[in-house]
């Protein structure tokens, strides 16, 4: 080496003022060095898409504390991005690549019938509910930096054939122009699968003979003898007609349906059906367009099942099905409360005589053209007769969910008459939501996120709030417990009192509802509120006192055990607060948070679930079926007592 090689160059006042390497004495990069190209230049050495301020300090040749100083320059003028993690205190990325990460991907898997669809929007998820079912919410629950919250943020829906079997549409071509709209791309395999199950939501068909009798008719000789003669016999079909009719046996309708149906055949249901004796009532109240639209769909069907959320009016819309048939009546209902509210808004909203509308239960027992009973009463055998001989024109199920079950199944066998369905939440934890459509009718229904956006129906806000152990006996008992046991005593976890506090603190102007599985809960909870505590235990005429004081705005916040799902006319609220549910039922999810769906006004969903445990599982099935009609869910972690509220976080 020469000296002139040896001898470094002089220093310039800015080398002067650079920091050096005491074991090189090599300048080291300053501040000013680390902008975004370099920053760049690090993301791409590193070959990762996050890296840390060691991980840029020694791709750039700078001490740790300038190159994270620079970086959190970058940061705060909108250049990077950053989060916390475990492995590391911070680490750093690009800012577009966190806009990218945000923005909503569908990916088709066609050979699945399976649509993955990352940060979906509410548009999305709304059109996505009318061909396929959700299957699964999936991502990661991280806590935000900037407000303390993030919404699930993966979806998976699966199309099922009675997805497209009970698509709400007139002809194929329709479904299959949403599905080309919303889907990234085109599967022709896909759109083959579609048709060719739509085809078979029309290959059977149930009609009225000349001669009064029903006839079961098939879409070729094939179906008939392989499908239907295969799987129904002569209790179901007297004879063969022709190779694609058979004569069905009075009173088997039902078994057809839902033995085809089983068979991935669904029935169009096309009879002659009774009309019922004439009744004179007329609406008196003017239905909104889309009610006005559910009414005709219902006179062309002869039969259906009204879905909607709480608070766009089925009740009515059922009334003015009730006019428009213009036949006797039965109404079916699961409990006395509900009875008593039916009688009120038929008398509210037509003109029929008090005379001609009658209850029929444990309390009372009238037969009138126009009948409200129990789906207990009318399921006994020692009351079917007189159900039986009435001829009610039309015969409506409501909250028609319980229809599969035994005791309710009875009464469906009604198949002669007109059948109307109510329900926000056609779904069963048992899987036994299809025989709903195939005892009664196919959904009818417009697509919640419409209502949402016409201002019918208030969407809400919908947060699961995970809650943590605070009480360490209560965790110790917890863990050392099994089953039910062990459930319950998660659901009571005594934190939960003071995040229920600390939500209602932050509305302090809101009506509210908290809802509660177990009544021990309820009682503490009622306490700790100062609040009555509604639950079967309390007699209807202070129950009602009660609720008419909560309208009045009396009172502003109410405990309500699981009475309060459906059966009683609950006031509706600005929040609910679900402080334990029934181990995931989606339609007990759907339910409460129907309370707050009102015409006008923001209202708010919280769930409660105690972190680590069953219940976390369980709120995310709750709320499900409500993300599958578009409403948004978000998860956040609820801060310890102690910690106060988290960052942006009003609860």
């Amino acid at each position: 080496m020469t000296d002139e090689e040896a001898t470094p160059p002089a220093p310039t006042d800015a080398d002067a003022a650079a920091p050096t390497d005491e074991t090189t004495g090599e300048t080291i990069a300053t501040l000013d060095d680390v902008d975004v190209d370099r920053f760049y230049d690090a993301i791409e050495a590193e070959g990762r898409p996050v890296v840390t301020a060691s991980e840029v300090a020694r791709r750039l040749g700078t001490a740790q504390a300038a190159a994270a100083d620079a970086l959190d320059d970058l940061v705060d003028d909108g250049a990077a991005g950053r989060v916390n993690v475990e492995t590391d205190p911070v680490v750093y990325f690009p800012a577009e690549w966190q806009a990218l990460a945000e923005r909503e991907r569908i990916v088709l898997f066609p050979d699945r019938r399976e649509i993955v669809v990352d940060q979906p929007t509410q548009y999305t998820r709304a059109q996505l509910s009318q061909f396929a079912h959700l299957v699964d919410s999936t991502g990661d629950r991280t806590r935000s930096v900037a407000d303390g919250e993030t919404a699930t943020r993966g979806y998976k829906y699966e199309i099922r054939p009675e997805d497209v079997w009970q698509a709400p549409f007139d002809d194929v071509e329709q479904l299959l122009s949403l599905l080309r709209s919303t889907l990234p791309r085109r599967s022709a395999d896909l759109e083959e699968w579609v048709r060719s199950q739509w085809q078979r939501a029309n290959r059977f068909r149930l009609f009225t003979h000349a001669d009064g009798y029903v006839v079961l008719e098939a879409g070729s000789e094939s179906l008939m003898g392989n499908v239907a003669r295969q799987k129904l016999d002569e209790e179901q079909l007297v004879a063969p007609i022709s190779d694609t009719e058979s004569w069905v046996r009075e009173g088997a309708e039902a078994e057809v349906k839902r033995t085809l149906y089983d068979a991935g055949y669904p029935v169009v249901d096309d009879r002659d059906l009774d009309a019922g004796d004439p009744i004179d009532a007329r609406l008196t109240v003017e239905l909104r367009d889309y009610q006005t639209d559910w009414v005709e769909r219902f006179r062309e069907q002869g039969s259906g099942v009204l879905v909607g959320p709480s608070g766009s009016g089925k009740t009515v819309t059922a009334i003015g099905i009730l006019a428009a048939i213009g036949g006797e009546a039965l109404i079916l209902v699961p409990s006395r409360e509900l009875a008593g509210q039916w009688r009120a808004e038929l008398l509210e909203h037509t003109d029929i005589d008090e005379a001609d509308v009658g209850e029929y239960h444990g309390g009372q027992k009238e037969i009138r053209p126009v009948t409200i009973a129990t789906y207990q009463t009318a399921g006994m055998d020692r009351h079917r007769a007189l159900f039986d001989s009435r001829g009610w024109g039309l015969v409506v199920y409501d909250e028609c969910q319980h229809i599969p079950a035994d005791i309710y199944r009875r009464s469906a066998n009604l198949q002669t008459k007109h059948r109307l369905g109510l329900s926000a939440t056609p779904v069963r934890e048992d899987d036994r939501e299809a025989e709903i459509f195939t005892l009664i009718g196919p959904p009818i229904g417009t697509d919640w996120s419409r209502l949402f956006e016409a201002g019918y129906v208030q969407e809400p806000e919908v947060r699961i709030r995970y809650v943590p152990w605070t009480d360490d006996l209560a965790r110790n008992e917890w863990a050392n417990a099994d089953g039910r046991d062990r459930h319950r005593i998660a659901a009571e976890n005594p934190a939960k009192v003071d995040e229920v506090r600390r939500l209602l603190d932050a509305h302090p102007d809101s009506s509210a509802l908290v809802f509660v599985d177990w009544l021990d809960q309820g009682e503490n909870l009622a306490d700790a509120l100062d609040a009555p505590f509604v639950s079967g235990e309390m007699p209807h005429r202070r129950r009602d006192r009660v609720f008419e004081s909560f309208r009045a705005g009396e009172l502003t916040t109410l405990v309500v055990s699981r009475v309060g799902d459906e059966g009683i006319d609950l006031p509706n609220a600005e929040v609910a607060v679900v402080a334990s549910g029934l181990g995931g039922s989606r339609r007990q999810g759907a339910q409460r948070a129907g309370r707050t769906m009102r015409p006008a006004g923001g209202s708010r969903v919280y769930v409660l679930a105690t972190h680590g445990t069953s219940e976390e599982e369980f709120a995310q099935r709750q709320m499900r079926h409500l993300a599958e009609k578009g409403i948004r869910v978000i998860e956040s972690e609820a801060p310890a007592p102690d910690e106060g509220p988290a960052a942006g976080d009003d609860g």
